[in-house]
C-alpha cells in the first residue's frame, strides 16, 4: 500500500510542469507506436526490422556504458533465429513474465559466450522491460531499480526493491504502478493536459499505464529528496530482549558463541560508527557483504539459542529475524551503498566499546602468511578437471602455446603454496566442478596445484552469475584468462553454496555406531562361512549380486554386508536405489532434464555417487541397487559395462553427454539384489552377468541366529509353525517347475518382539497362502493340501 496524500500531493507538482515536461518526454509515446507500427516477428531479415521498430526508443535501450540494442542487432545479424526465438517466448503471453524475463536474460548470456566472448550483453531487466512495454504498454511498465526504490520510499510503499531479487523486483514494481495507475486515470484534470499534448505520432495510452510510469520518474527524480535520510523508523526498536551491556559483556567471555568473524564484524560495526550497511563494510574493509550477513544472522541465531529470547518478527518467507537481537534496521535511502542498514543495539554497542580489539583484524588479511584464493578456468576441450584424480599434482604453464604470458600474469605469481582454489571448467560444461589447493611456489613456468575434491553436484554458471554477491568477482568482470583473484567473502560464498549442493552425512566414520561380523550374524541369518564366502567374493569381484526368493532377507543383508566391510554404519559412504522399468540412463549416469522454460544437463545418482568416493579413495563405498533385474541393464549402464569391471576401474572412458571422461573408482562396490521367484522379470543380460558374481541367499531356518529368535519366544505353535514351512520349502525345492529360487524365506517371521497366535495366522493367510496360489496356479489340489497344513498348525 502507498501513502495517496504523498501521492496526491506529487500529482499536484506534476501537473505544475506537465506541459513543460512533455516536451523531453514525448519521445517515450512515439516510441512505442513506432515499434507496433513496424514490429514483425516473422520479417524474413529480422536484424533489420528489429533496428528499424527500435530506433526511437532513444536512451532507453542506450546510454553511457549500456547498450542493449546495439548488441541486439549485432546477435540478430550474428544469429537472427536465436534471437527471434528469445523474443517469441518473451512475448508469450501464457507464460508467467518474470520467468520470460529470466530465461531472455540467460538466452542472451548464452548468446554472448557464443558470439562475443569477454563482452557483456547488456539485457538487463531494464532493457528487457523496455521490450516488454513497447509491445504491451497497457500491462508491462519498464523497470529501472533506483526510480523504484525511490518511488517506493516517498510515496511509504509496503516494498522496496533489493538488489539481487529481480523477479520480487519486477512483480513489486508492477503492483507499485497498478496502485498509482487508480488515483492518476481518476484525475481527470491529468488526463485533459496529456490528451491535449497527444498527437498522430504518440501511442494514445488509454489506459495512462505509461503517464502513470512517467509520474513515477518524476517523483523519483525531482520529488525525492536525495540527500535526506530516509525516516528514521527503525524495525526492532520497539523490542526489548532485556539483555544489558553487563549480559553482553559475559557473552563476549563465551567462545561456543563469539568466534573470530563474529569479532571482525562487531569490530568493524563499531569502528564504522555502529550504522553500516554490509556493502559499505565490505568496500571499506573488505570481504564480501555476505561475509557480514552471513556472519553476523549466525552469531545473533547462537545467541537466540544461548539466551532463549525470542524473536517476534519475521520476514516474509517466515524465518525469524535474528539479527534483531544484535541490531535495529531499516531499509537502506537510495543514495545510500547497500540494501538495508543495520545499526547496534545500544546496549551493545556499550559493551563493545570496552573491549580490546587489539588481536582483532580491521581489515580483511592480506598478510605473506594468509592463504590467497583463486578461480581457475579450464577449457574442456583442451583439459578437464575431471581427468585429475583427488591427491593428484598437476601443472598449469604460465605462458600460452605461442610463448606469451597468460594474461592476469601477476595472480600467477601471487599464488602461493597452500592457496585455495575454485575449480570451474567452461563451456560447454559452465560448472564449478573440483576444489583444488596450490601445491607449491610457481617455477617460473608452471603453476602447481593437486585436486582435494571433485564436486558430487556441481555448482552451475548461472547460479554464481545471478549472485549480487559475486557481481564484482574479476572473472565475471573480464573472463578472459585462466586465473583469477577471489575475495575471501566470494570464495566463502561459493563455498557455501557448493556445502548446499554437496552435503554429507553428518554423522561420519568416526561417529558412527561401530558393526562387525559378528554383528552381522546376530542380525542376518547367515553361517559363518557363508559370510566368509560372500565377504569374499564381494571384495574380489567388486560386483555382486544377491538372488533368492522373496523374504529371504536379500535387502537387509545388503545394507549389514556393507556396513560389516565398513565396520561402521556410515550412511554417507552406503547409497540405496531400486530399479523399475522406466529408469534410464538419464537417471543412472547423466542426461538432460526440464528446467525452466527449457532443458539442462544434470548428473545422474550413480555419477554422483562415483564423484563422492573419489574424493575419498582410502576407504569403501557401496552401491546398492533392488531389484536390479526389473530394469534394462544396457540401457542402464551404457558404457558403464565396461567400467564397472574389476580389470577396468579407475580406467577414464569419454561419456556420450558431456563429452569428458569418467571412471568407476576402485573403491566402489555394487550390490545388486534380484528376486528369482517372479517369473514376470527378464533375465540379466549377459554383458552384465559376467561382470557380477551371483550369490544365492537361501532361508535361514536352519542358522544359529534364527534358531536364536525361535527359541527366545519358546513357543510351541511358532515352532510347529516353521517346521511346516521347512517341509513346504522341500516340496518347492523339488518341484521342476520351481526350484531352490521360490523357497519361502525366513524374513516373514522376523522382526518381532511378541509371537501371537494372531500374527502367525495373519503371516500364513496373507503371505504365504497367496504366494502358493501362485506358484501351482494349476495345480488346486496341491494348493489344498498347503491351505489345511499350514491352517492345522493353529487347530492342534
Amino acid at each position: 500500500m502507498i501513502n495517496l496524500e504523498k501521492l496526491q500531493n506529487a500529482l499536484v507538482e506534476y501537473k505544475k510542469i506537465f506541459d513543460e515536461r512533455w516536451q523531453g518526454e514525448k519521445y517515450k509515446w512515439e516510441a512505442v507506436k513506432w515499434f507496433q507500427d513496424h514490429w514483425d516477428i516473422n520479417a524474413n531479415d529480422f536484424a533489420d526490422m528489429f533496428a528499424k521498430a527500435t530506433e526511437k526508443t532513444a536512451n532507453l535501450l542506450a546510454s553511457m556504458n549500456n547498450f542493449p540494442r546495439k548488441m541486439m542487432i549485432q546477435y540478430a545479424q550474428d544469429d537472427a533465429e536465436a534471437v527471434r526465438a528469445m523474443f517469441i517466448n518473451l512475448y508469450d503471453e501464457s507464460k508467467d513474465v518474470t520467468e520470460r524475463i529470466l530465461q531472455f536474460q540467460s538466452s542472451a548470456q548464452d548468446l554472448c559466450d557464443r558470439l562475443s566472448p569477454g563482452y557483456q550483453h547488456y539485457q538487463r531487466p531494464m532493457a528487457i522491460t523496455v521490450y516488454l512495454c513497447l509491445k504491451y504498454p497497457q500491462k508491462y511498465d519498464i523497470f529501472k531499480y533506483t526510480v523504484c526504490k525511490a518511488t517506493g520510499i516517498y510515496l511509504e510503499n509496503d516494498f522496496i526493491p533489493t538488489k539481487g531479487h529481480t523477479e520480487q523486483n519486477i512483480k513489486g514494481n508492477s503492483k507499485l504502478i497498478s496502485e498509482m495507475q487508480e488515483v492518476v486515470s481518476q484525475d481527470s484534470e491529468l488526463i485533459e493536459l496529456f490528451e491535449n499534448n497527444l498527437d498522430s505520432d504518440c501511442y494514445a495510452d488509454e489506459s495512462h499505464r505509461m503517464l502513470t510510469f512517467d509520474l513515477s520518474f518524476y517523483i523519483a527524480n525531482y520529488l525525492a529528496d536525495k540527500t535526506k535520510k530516509a525516516k528514521e523508523d527503525w524495525t526492532g526498536a520497539d523490542i526489548d530482549f532485556g539483555i544489558s551491556a553487563d549480559d553482553w559483556r559475559e557473552l563476549f567471555d563465551d567462545e561456543s558463541i563469539f568466534n573470530t568473524q563474529s569479532w571482525e564484524v562487531m569490530y568493524r560495526f563499531l569502528d564504522y560508527g555502529g550504522i553500516a550497511t554490509c556493502k559499505q563494510l565490505s568496500v571499506k574493509y573488505g570481504e564480501t557483504p555476505n561475509f557480514y550477513n552471513t556472519g553476523a544472522t549466525a552469531l545473533a541465531k547462537r545467541i537466540v539459542e544461548k539466551t532463549g529470547c525470542d524473536i517476534p518478527v519475521k520476514e516474509k518467507d517466515g524465518s525469524k529475524r535474528y539479527w534483531m537481537i544484535l541490531f535495529v534496521g531499516r531499509n537502506a535511502n537510495s543514495d545510500e551503498d547497500g540494501v538495508f542498514v543495520w545499526k547496534l543495539r545500544d546496549e551493545l554497542k556499550e559493551a563493545l566499546e570496552d573491549v580490546d580489539f587489539s588481536d582483532t583484524e580491521l581489515y580483511a588479511d592480506q598478510s605473506e602468511n594468509s592463504v590467497n584464493y583463486w578461480w581457475l578456468n579450464a577449457n574442456p576441450k583442451i583439459w578437464s578437471f575431471s581427468d585429475i584424480e583427488v591427491g593428484e599434482e598437476q601443472n598449469y604453464t604460465m605462458y600460452n602455446d605461442n610463448g606469451n604470458k597468460r594474461r592476469i600474469f601477476q595472480n600467477f605469481l601471487d599464488a602461493r603454496e597452500g592457496d585455495l582454489i575454485i575449480g570451474y571448467e567452461s563451456n560447454p560444461v559452465k560448472q564449478v566442478v573440483a576444489i583444488c589447493r596450490v601445491t607449491k611456489q610457481n617455477d617460473g613456468e608452471n603453476l602447481y596445484f593437486e585436486k582435494i575434491e571433485g564436486l558430487t553436484s556441481p555448482i552451475d554458471y548461472t547460479l554464481l552469475k545471478d549472485a549480487p554477491e559475486l557481481e564484482k568477482m574479476e572473472y565475471f568482470m573480464n573472463p578472459q584468462g585462466s586465473l583469477f583473484k577471489l575475495t575471501k567473502g566470494e570464495y566463502d560464498f561459493i563455498m557455501d553454496m557448493v556445502r548446499e549442493e554437496n552435503q554429507e552425512n553428518p554423522i561420519g566414520s568416526e561417529q558412527a555406531e561401530s558393526y562387525s561380523k559378528e554383528d552381522f550374524l546376530s542380525e542376518v541369518y547367515m553361517t559363518s562361512e557363508k559370510y566368509d564366502s560372500l565377504k569374499g567374493l564381494l571384495l574380489n569381484k567388486k560386483n555382486i549380486i544377491l538372488q533368492g526368493a522373496p523374504g529371504v532377507g536379500k535387502t537387509f543383508a545388503a545394507k549389514r554386508l556393507a556396513y560389516s566391510i565398513m565396520g561402521v554404519k556410515d550412511e554417507s559412504r552406503v547409497e540405496f536405489i531400486q530399479f523399475h522399468q522406466s529408469y534410464s540412463y538419464e537417471d543412472f549416469i547423466m542426461g538432460y532434464k526440464p528446467s525452466g522454460e527449457g532443458f539442462e544437463l544434470q548428473n545422474g545418482i550413480f555419477y554422483k555417487f562415483c564423484q563422492k568416493a573419489s574424493n575419498n579413495q582410502e576407504v569403501p563405498y557401496f552401491f546398492i541397487i533392488d531389484e536390479i533385474n526389473r530394469g534394462n541393464m544396457s540401457k542402464i549402464f551404457g558404457e558403464l559395462l565396461m567400467l564397472i569391471e574389476k580389470d577396468y576401474r579407475g580406467k577414464k572412458l569419454t561419456l556420450a553427454y558431456n563429452g569428458l571422461p569418467f571412471s568407476v573408482p576402485k573403491n566402489v562396490y555394487i550390490i545388486g539384489m534380484m528376486n528369482t521367484a517372479d517369473r514376470s522379470l527378464a533375465l540379466i543380460d549377459y554383458a552384465l552377468r559376467r561382470r557380477f558374481s551371483f550369490f544365492a541367499m537361501e532361508p535361514g531356518f536352519s542358522s544359529d541366529g534364527f534358531r536364536q529368535y525361535l527359541d527366545s519366544f519358546n513357543d510351541d505353535t511358532f515352532y510347529a509353525l516353521i517346521e511346516k514351512i521347512k517341509d513346504l520349502n522341500f516340496e518347492i525345492a523339488k518341484d521342476p517347475s520351481l526350484g531352490s529360487g521360490f523357497c519361502i524365506g525366513h524374513s516373514y517371521f522376523c522382526g518381532q518382539d511378541e509371537c501371537t497366535d494372531e500374527w502367525m495366522q495373519s503371516v500364513v493367510e496373507y503371505d504365504i497362502l497367496p504366494m502358493l496360489e501362485e506358484y501351482w496356479f494349476d495345480e488346486p489340489a496341491k494348493i489344498q493340501k498347503w491351505q489345511n497344513i499350514l491352517r492345522g498348525v493353529f487347530n492342534d
